[in-house]
């Protein structure tokens, strides 16, 4: 049992700077959020004239981490089949918000019609008297997100292809996600009532991209429909049943409640709401819960048009109010047969998730490549490639195929051109992978994930480095390096040509600080088209060493005058880091 410095300030009502002087002259240099152990605690308690009793906490035993382990611990024969639970994901205006609802208006249980359609994130239709669930999320960032936390509540995803436009950017990257999640896959060409729409050059394309559909002799199931007008919708139902029926999904209907939080809110009248997954077992009206880090009991439980129930069988998202706070997306929820041990077991995930975020674990990094393979943690190394072009992946693909050895092997879970996203980084941590940037970079939002979840970003411009860095991390030979520390980003609001025939670009800095110190970067959705020094940086016509964010500037980049409205410009320092194996 451990516990900080300032808790346990709190605890005794000794004051945090006392506790300090007291562990000093016990030996021991600590700061307000220290962890210090009971033996410790009890040593300082004494000095203050104050008796300790060590908590034991209540034993975890039956606490559900990993829905799949319930559901591998029930006896086969209290299993009985539950409704597939399915994802549709795709490129951004190919429709798939059009196919929800048009599944949704065609299919929703005849006894709900006429109810007051909620937006809860998953809804359930219904095909010859069985039940289909749909989770209505944003697509695979969310889902992906999800996985990150380490929450699988997907049984199928439908892919939607639109049969006019094709494979697009992020439908590839839709198929990276899937196939890193390892669930079956329907593909929906929609859109065939488009003048120009062709289903054989989409199979064509998906065939490319690694996906092979029946009508070419693969196994990936495809159906044409059209959301619009509403076209064949009963037979991609049917095709998620038959893949369903294929894959046996069952769950005991009889065991106490296990579900993921799918959405969570805080409502102003009605306090935290979420949106729970039933996965096993049945919730019930007053059924005390455990929900990550905050424990309720059910007071008020409904589905998505609105209707009010006693029960949600597995498989069955509901709305449940009666939580003490707003729990986070991928959360487990769990029934408890006792609401106090449920209490403690949420104190001590707090108490956790705290300490986690103080010591900030970090995930798989190339520095620490070669002594991973040597106790065994690797045997893979996945590596998620965005280039500036196309081009380029093949070549470093190729490059990088010549490296695999007995005790690791190179795998390109996800490769991609352009800028690299926040999805890109959450497959990272779903997948435990490390992100390659040749000519390409992060955008803020991205950045901010990697440095908070530890995910290692490399970037090169020449294959051979990226080759040899990945091969001396390979047997723990890499040279000391230089880290790039990234102070800030602008973007080019206009640009001004001098008489000296230079561009000044008009800045608008979006985040961090300029100084004339920086190196920059000049990008264009997402891509380097430059990397070099500030050659003048100005406030009005003043000289300036440095401009913070919320401020306008101008600016001349050394040597280079291909600047143009829109463009993002990327500040960064370097600094010498050893590297340590």
């Amino acid at each position: 049992m451990t516990m900080t410095v300032r808790e346990f300030s709190e605890a005794t009502g000794v004051g945090a700077a006392e506790i300090l002087k007291a562990l000093l002259k016990a030996g021991v240099v600590a700061n307000i959020n220290q962890q210090i152990d009971y033996e410790t605690a009890a040593v300082i308690a004494a000095d203050f004239g104050i008796e300790t009793v060590e908590y034991v906490p209540p034993q975890l035993e039956g606490i559900v981490e990993n829905i799949r382990d319930v559901l591998a611990a029930q006896d086969p024969k209290d299993l009985k089949p539950r409704p597939p639970v399915v994802t549709i994901m795709g490129h951004v205006d190919h429709g798939k918000t059009k196919l929800l609802d048009a599944i949704r208006s065609t299919r929703v249980a005849e006894s709900e019609a006429g109810g007051i359609t909620q937006h809860i994130g998953a809804y359930q239709v219904e095909l010859h008297g069985r039940k289909i669930t749909f989770l209505d999320t944003p697509g695979h960032e969310a889902f992906t997100a999800m996985r990150a936390r380490g929450a699988q509540v997907t049984d199928i995803v439908v892919l939607v292809v639109a049969a006019d436009d094709g494979v697009m950017p992020q439908t590839l990257e839709a198929i990276s996600h899937v196939k890193a999640a390892d669930v079956p896959m329907i593909v929906a060409i929609n859109k065939i009532d488009a003048p120009n729409a062709n289903p054989d050059r989409v199979r064509q394309q998906l065939a490319n991209a690694g996906v092979i559909v029946e009508q070419f002799g693969g196994d990936v199931p495809s159906v044409e429909v059209s959301a619009k007008l509403k076209k064949n919708i009963d037979g991609l139902l049917e095709i998620i049943l038959l893949v369903a029926d294929l894959n046996e999904y069952k769950a005991n209907p009889n065991a106490p409640a296990v579900g993921t939080i799918v959405e969570a809110e805080m409502d102003r009248t009605r306090g935290p709401v979420a949106t729970v997954l039933v996965q096993n077992g049945t919730l019930r009206l007053e059924d005390n819960v455990l929900v990550g880090g905050t424990t309720g009991t059910i007071r008020t439980m409904f589905n998505d048009a609105g209707k009010r129930l006693r029960f949600a069988e597995p498989a069955t998202p509901v709305v449940i109010l009666g939580l003490n706070d707003v729990p986070q997306a991928g959360d487990i929820l769990q029934v408890m047969p006792d609401l106090t041990i449920a209490r403690e077991i949420a104190l001590q995930r707090q108490r956790k998730q705290r300490l986690e975020a103080m010591a900030s674990t970090r995930g798989v990094s190339l520095d620490g490549l070669f002594s991973s393979i040597q106790q065994g943690k690797i045997k893979e190394l996945n590596i998620i490639l965005k280039a500036d072009v196309q081009g380029s992946i093949g070549a470093i693909e190729h490059a990088l195929e010549q490296l695999n050895t007995d005790e690791v092997q190179i795998r390109i879970i996800h490769r991609g051109t352009g800028t690299i996203t926040e999805s890109d980084v959450n497959l990272a941590i779903a997948s435990h992978a490390i992100i390659i940037g040749f000519n390409a970079r992060p955008d803020p939002a991205a950045r901010r994930q990697a440095e908070q979840h530890g995910v290692d970003i490399r970037f090169y411009n020449i294959i051979y480095q990226l080759t040899e860095d990945i091969k001396k991390a390979m047997i723990g030979m890499l040279e000391p390096e230089y880290r790039e520390v990234t102070e800030g980003f602008a973007e080019v609001r206009n640009t001004f040509r001098l008489p000296t025939r230079e561009i000044v670009a008009g800045l608008y800095v979006t985040e961090g600080k300029i100084t004339r110190q920086y190196n920059v970067r000049v990008l264009r959705n997402g891509v380097v088209i430059h990397d070099g020094r500030i050659a003048s940086l100005k406030r009005f016509k003043d000289d300036v060493r440095e401009v913070q964010a919320g401020y306008e500037c101008g600016l001349i980049v050394e040597g280079f005058n291909d600047i143009t409205t829109g463009d993002t410009m990327e500040f960064y320092r370097r600094e010498r880091v050893e590297r340590t194996v």
